[in-house]
């Protein structure tokens, strides 16, 4: 990110971890001449979601499950990827081999995913929930519809704990077959550069996975950070900080619904916000011009040059970005009529 400016492009959380996070992973840098020990942030993690430490593989970062998933599933013939949605899980695929389906959800339906769409042939299906870039949160019961024998259906959740109560979340589920739940302690907790996820799913489909894996894939501090993550302190600070987003989140969005020419979809459910302007490319490297970076959408398949996702800061970031959009589409608009009335003299 340039010098000088806001960061709405990256949807992790800016604030520094707390001292009950912080201070075990600077303890643990005291003890990196003994290898990785996981197996106490796994029991952790388990308790945490109700299973046993079986069903809990760390990962270095919730995308490195993604090419576990995709080197391990080497059987698997017809994958299906359930998009807009993060790139990697694709590229995953692909990297290794697989020839990927899509199924494009529409924005004239909210993003929203219909269980019937998917086709029946599918025998891995991935998909986000709150899915990146749109912020929808598909209904637990829509997901878990997906599943069945002799398909591997992964859920994506790098994003459930922004969602207060988590009322969507499957990741407690042990009843689904095939099911495997993504997490990330990345997001929430600012350890990004500190790459630490994990993933939840059947035994035997965990050993599968961890076969493939490297040794050691995840480091002591890291390993620090989930077991401090899966305590009763986490769960009641990741509770307050999602009750704390969602109102920053509902200022943004009330904020966006005043500027004229922007459009939103779907109802936006996570630390970021989907909007559609027109003459996107424009539109946010005038932004950039003005201080503030946001993610572009035309990387994402589904989507296009005038989808930009926005993060969600506090209400006087908010009011800043919104202020500089504003006079960025107005800027654009008043050229434009400009434009028009010029051709339109020449003309008569």
């Amino acid at each position: 990110m340039a010098d000088g400016l806001v960061d709405l492009a990256v949807n992790v959380r800016q604030d520094p971890p707390p001292d009950w996070l912080a201070e075990p992973i600077a303890a643990s840098l005291r003890d990196l001449a003994r290898y990785p020990d996981p197996a106490p942030a796994r029991a952790a993690i388990a308790a945490r979601h109700g299973r046993p430490a079986g069903e809990v593989l760390l990962t270095a970062g919730a995308s490195q499950a993604f090419t576990l998933l995709a080197q391990a599933l080497r059987a698997v013939r017809h994958p299906l990827v359930i998009h807009p949605q993060f790139t990697e899980p694709e590229a995953a695929l692909r990297a290794a081999g697989h020839s990927v389906r899509r199924l494009i959800l529409r924005p004239e339906d909210g993003f929203r995913l219909d269980p019937a769409a998917v086709p029946e042939d599918a025998d891995l299906v991935m998909v986000g929930n709150p899915t990146n870039p749109t912020s929808v949160l598909h209904p637990a019961e829509a997901i878990a519809a997906l599943a069945r024998p002799g398909r591997v259906l992964v859920v994506d959740e790098a994003f459930a704990d922004t969602v207060p109560g988590e009322p969507e979340s499957l990741a407690d589920r042990r009843d689904l077959p095939g099911l495997v739940v993504l997490r990330s302690l990345t997001k929430t907790w600012g350890l990004a550069g500190l790459r630490i996820g994990y993933l939840l799913g059947e035994p035997e489909l965990v050993s599968q996975l961890a076969a493939v894996q490297p040794l050691w894939p995840v480091s002591t501090p890291a390993l620090a950070a989930a077991l401090a993550c899966a305590g009763p302190a986490a769960r009641a600070a990741e509770r307050a900080i999602a009750a704390h987003l969602t109102v920053d989140r509902e200022y943004l969005t009330d904020r966006l619904a005043k500027v004229v020419g922007v459009a939103m979809v779907g109802l936006p459910t996570s630390s970021f916000v989907l909007i559609h302007v027109e003459d996107g490319e424009r539109v946010r490297m005038d932004l950039r011009a003005r201080g503030f970076a946001v993610r572009r959408g035309d990387t994402f398949p589904g989507l296009g040059p005038d989808w930009l996702r926005v993060a969600v800061r506090d209400t006087g970031t908010t009011d800043a970005f919104v202020e500089a959009l504003d006079a960025v589409i107005g800027s654009a608009a008043d050229a434009a009529g400009n434009q028009g009335a010029a051709g339109g003299g020449r003309g008569r």
